[in-house]
């Protein structure tokens, strides 16, 4: 029965954990190539990041007792691996932690004004979300599990509210635009949208080392953000135009979250308020889901990088290690939502994409499946699709995918 609920309670946090700013951003920066060519990416880069967790899991389950990327990474590559997943690792999950801080803001803002009448001040809005939720990232994967629980529930229930409203009013004209090439410059938040191995070495601890019940939660926790992810995109894109003041186009061009414009805009449907009320916890509850996953995973890492004990002083200093750095990025750098995004993508296809593959490749003579020809041929496709989905968010970060938009 434990082993059945921690089952369970895995798939809910990898769901959760991938769940997040990608789904706030993904309708503004695939709205340029449209509804099909969104959902063919997607279903793309779905498969590409299920063979990465697959074998950074495969790569975890080499090694006993409870250890993370640092400790495999050193193991595997050396001091030079090691160095390159501490660097990309903080560089990645500190900007996600900055960008869900920042996308709560203007949600915590409304709902403390709603129930004390008190309006937050601008500097502290972001603070509530590690407040309320930072304590149960201390308390561990056990607690940090059944608030997820909770929280998932909510994300279910508000999303099923606006996915049984919201597509009466789904104009299908709209999707039947169609530029295939623009996809090219959401492909770093695509692959952000996916990035749920952080919690793998967590959930490897958990489930202890349960391998057919690690990969069945991998399969079926990543498969319903690609299910949720697809209805998303056929709502937003379907009700919410290209062009006009609300539409996408603006929201990229100015640089908008999906937790303010977009979440206004479709709670303008049919001027129902308590759509407005829906948009707002389903927003809520995608971002807070994978902050503590995000999180969770960051304070394992930072304990098996500094090698700190799991008692209570050691649990406090990992959370402060965890929890410092990004609201110090947050408030020095404020247009943080979407741009922490598009440099997270690039940071996770060297840290999920390229490593993991380079660490079972030198774990090989261990995992005889990939000491063969086809195992081998899926590792270098693995490193080539990553190497090429950090030129593409280079090029994106510079401005020479802009002439793929050039006409919007």
């Amino acid at each position: 029965m434990k082993i059945a609920n921690k089952f369970f309670g895995s798939i809910l946090l990898i769901s959760g954990t991938t769940i997040g700013a990608g789904m706030l951003g993904l309708p503004v920066l695939t709205s340029f190539s449209g509804f099909f060519p969104s959902i063919i990416v997607f279903v793309v880069f779905w498969i590409y990041t299920l063979t990465t967790a697959f074998l950074l899991l495969e790569a975890n389950l080499t090694f006993e007792g409870n250890v993370n990327l640092i400790t495999m990474s050193e193991k595997t590559l050396g001091f030079l691996g090691k160095s390159f997943t501490w660097v990309f690792y903080l560089l990645l999950l500190y900007s996600l932690s900055a960008a869900y801080m920042a996308g709560s803001a203007p949600l915590f803002a409304e709902a403390i004004k709603f129930l004390t009448g008190y309006e937050l001040q601008s500097w502290a809005r972001p603070l509530p979300l590690l407040v309320f939720f930072g304590v149960f990232v201390y308390l561990g994967a056990k607690p940090a599990d059944y608030v997820n629980r909770m929280l998932m529930t909510g994300l279910v229930v508000s999303y099923l509210v606006l996915a049984f409203f919201l597509p009466k009013n789904v104009d299908f004209n709209l999707l039947k635009h169609f530029d295939f090439p623009a996809i090219a410059i959401a492909f770093p938040i695509v692959l952000t949208s996916f990035g749920y191995h952080v919690v793998i070495p967590t959930l490897t601890t958990y489930m202890r080392h349960d391998v057919k019940r690690m990969k069945l939660a991998i399969i079926i926790g990543s498969a319903i953000p690609l299910l949720i992810y697809v209805f998303w995109e056929f709502m937003v894109l379907g009700i919410v135009k290209l062009d006009g003041s609300n539409g996408l186009v603006n929201m990229y061009y100015q640089g908008e979250s999906s937790t303010s414009s977009l979440v206004n805009t479709l709670a303008g449907v049919g001027g129902r308020k308590w759509i407005a009320t829906a948009s707002n916890y389903f927003s809520f509850f995608a971002i807070v889901t994978s902050f503590i996953g995000i999180t969770l995973s960051l304070t394992d890492f930072i304990s098996d990088g500094f090698k700190l004990k799991k008692n209570k002083k050691g649990r406090l200093l990992a959370c402060i290690i965890t929890f410092l750095p990004p609201v110090i990025f947050l408030y020095g750098y404020q247009s943080v939502f979407l741009n922490a995004l598009q440099y997270a993508g690039i940071f996770v296809a060297i840290l999920l994409g390229i490593m993991p593959a380079l660490m079972v490749w030198k774990l090989k003579s261990k995992i005889k499946f990939y000491n063969t020809f086809w195992g081998k041929t899926i590792l270098i496709c693995v490193i080539l699709g990553g190497v090429i989905i950090i030129g593409f968010g280079i090029a994106e970060k510079m401005g020479y995918l802009n002439s793929l938009i050039k006409g919007y």
